[in-house]
């Protein structure tokens, strides 16, 4: 299909973008990569009257160290990501995450930032971002804002990005040494997306599990982070009876979708599956090393 008409506009600074969206109203939208909203416009689920590219703004497209994390910029793409020296020596759970989404049309073109924003309850990103505590940088008509992701996605395909505002970056933690991370995913046939996407931190110290962390996407409206399991793993041997028991409460912490391709109870099986094989690719113990 064919989108409505609407009026395009080229953003040429953070703040450039801001005035246009101040100047459009609430009919505008930003573009980035395009790959979230172009297919809502062809379907004319979505019908802005306004676009706002924001391509051109460099310094949003800028991977850099900060002070125990990493800063993606927003404009960063996933084929970006695979390949940065910086997320593949400091998070390359980013890395493998990103390698999993769609084609290699869409990593070329496709933006981490507009991933975060466009707050698919399908999409990977938000398992990575979960798992190693991002942060969301914004920038508003009053100055700059910061989220957790718990604050900023707050519904499927909604955020409490203020009006007229933008993602700027997402700044990942760098997991402790010695961590060890993986991301497993059962796709949709059809779509690629995240039926069910589990993404894992772990450090084992002396036979030990003393860190964990442990993201679920895919699976209801929210991504979720898997309390139940990592309060499973924390002190226990590093060996596959403990990871099957974690493993085993992969779905308590979040609210299993239903639609016609899986019903809860597969979804929540799924989880379960799902979080064992991300786990047993992490312990650093005789015959998981």
């Amino acid at each position: 299909m064919i989108p409505s008409a609407f009026a395009y506009e080229r953003a040429e600074s953070v703040d450039h973008a801001i005035r246009l969206l101040q100047a459009a109203g609430s009919d505008a939208k930003l573009i980035a990569g395009g790959h979230s909203l172009l297919p809502v416009m062809k379907l004319r689920l979505a019908t802005p009257q306004t676009i706002v590219d924001l391509g051109r703004i460099e310094e949003l497209k800028k991977i850099v160290e900060g002070v125990d994390e990493v800063v993606v910029g927003a404009l960063a793409t996933y084929a970006r990501v695979t390949r940065d020296p910086l997320v593949l020596e400091k998070i390359p759970l980013l890395a493998e995450v990103a390698r999993t989404v769609g084609d290699i049309q869409v990593r070329n073109r496709g933006t981490i930032g507009g991933s975060i924003a466009h707050a698919d309850p399908a999409a990977d990103v938000p398992a990575v971002a979960i798992a190693l505590d991002a942060t969301i940088h914004a920038a508003t008509p009053e100055g700059p804002a910061s989220f957790t992701m718990d604050e900023f996605v707050i519904g499927p395909l909604t955020t409490s990005l203020p009006e007229n505002s933008l993602v700027t970056s997402i700044a990942f933690s760098v997991p402790p040494d010695g961590a060890r991370t993986a991301y497993e995913k059962f796709s949709h046939p059809a779509s690629g997306y995240a039926v069910v996407g589990v993404a894992a931190v772990l450090r084992v110290t002396e036979g030990a599990i003393d860190y964990a962390r442990v993201a679920i996407t895919g699976a209801g409206d929210l991504a979720y982070r898997a309390h139940a399991v990592e309060r499973a793993l924390l002190g226990r041997p590093a060996n596959d009876e403990s990871l099957r028991a974690a493993a085993a409460c992969a779905a308590q912490d979040g609210e299993m979708a239903e639609d016609l391709f899986a019903s809860s109870p597969y979804r929540a099986h799924l989880c379960q599956v799902y979080t064992l094989r991300a786990l047993r690719r992490l312990p650093v113990d005789e015959g998981f090393a």
